[in-house]
């Protein structure tokens, strides 16, 4: 358990892997929002040995932290998920569940006390296991195809600001003269998709939702599906 996070309280689950993990195989960091109106339903899921669903941390809407499963064991929350070279994810990563409604249920902004315990519950962890920011991602990042998580509202910028992931460096000016602008190379967009790390696919209804989930992690004013300028140069930033 990570030292010097405030409020921190023990609710364990039967759902993870037996077998100890070590240490340098912890890579990522995925966030995730419940998506359940009730908070106390999404924590009993969470510790209920028949959903087969867990994570490592659960913060409450009080920025409470909840540990569900120690670090080292491999928690249930990726699911068939990919970045890069690197498939199926729980093996890799820690769980981190943010209590929130999500997309089907009144999305709503994560509140101050939430997100201040998602700043400092992420940078012990990305010290104690030696993440690389690039490797602290969303659930939509990582299986774009069938996740929304944690989405638009999700305060990336803040977090990039805080040193613990990655940010674009487009100007806002920049971003608005560009915003909208029809992009003629598709192909290099995907390729470059590809090259930063989201799952590859030549069904025009899977990029649609793979760009999608570009836009809710690093242009969240405007979620279309389909690249533009701005896109564009966000992603060359990035890369």
């Amino acid at each position: 358990m990570p030292k010097n996070v405030d409020k921190m309280s023990l609710n364990y689950s039967p759902n993870f892997n037996e077998k100890k993990r070590a240490s340098y195989k912890v890579k990522y960091i995925i966030f995730h929002y419940t998506g359940m109106k009730s908070e106390i339903a999404a924590l009993r899921r969470l510790t209920n040995v028949k959903s087969k669903v867990s994570c490592h941390y659960f913060i409450k809407s009080n920025g409470q932290i909840v540990k569900i499963v120690p670090d080292l064991y491999i928690a249930w929350h990726a699911g068939i998920s990919s970045w890069k070279k690197d498939n199926l994810l729980n093996s890799k990563s820690i769980g981190i569940e943010i209590s929130n409604p999500g997309h089907d249920n009144g999305y709503r902004n994560f509140n101050k006390k939430q997100i201040n315990s998602v700043i400092k519950l992420s940078k012990l962890l990305k010290k104690k296991y030696k993440i690389k920011k690039e490797n602290i991602l969303g659930h939509s990042d990582i299986a774009p195809l069938r996740k929304k998580d944690p989405g638009e509202k999700f305060p990336w910028k803040l977090l990039y600001k805080n040193k613990i992931c990655l940010w674009h460096k487009i100007s806002k000016k920049k971003c608005r003269r560009f915003r909208g602008i029809k992009l003629q190379d598709k192909n290099t967009f995907d390729s470059l998709l590809f090259k930063f790390g989201y799952k590859g696919t030549k069904n025009l209804s899977d990029k649609n939702k793979i760009i999608k989930s570009f836009q809710r992690r690093y242009r969240p004013e405007l979620i279309t599906g389909e690249a533009d300028k701005e896109c564009y140069a966000i992603l060359k930033s990035l890369i």
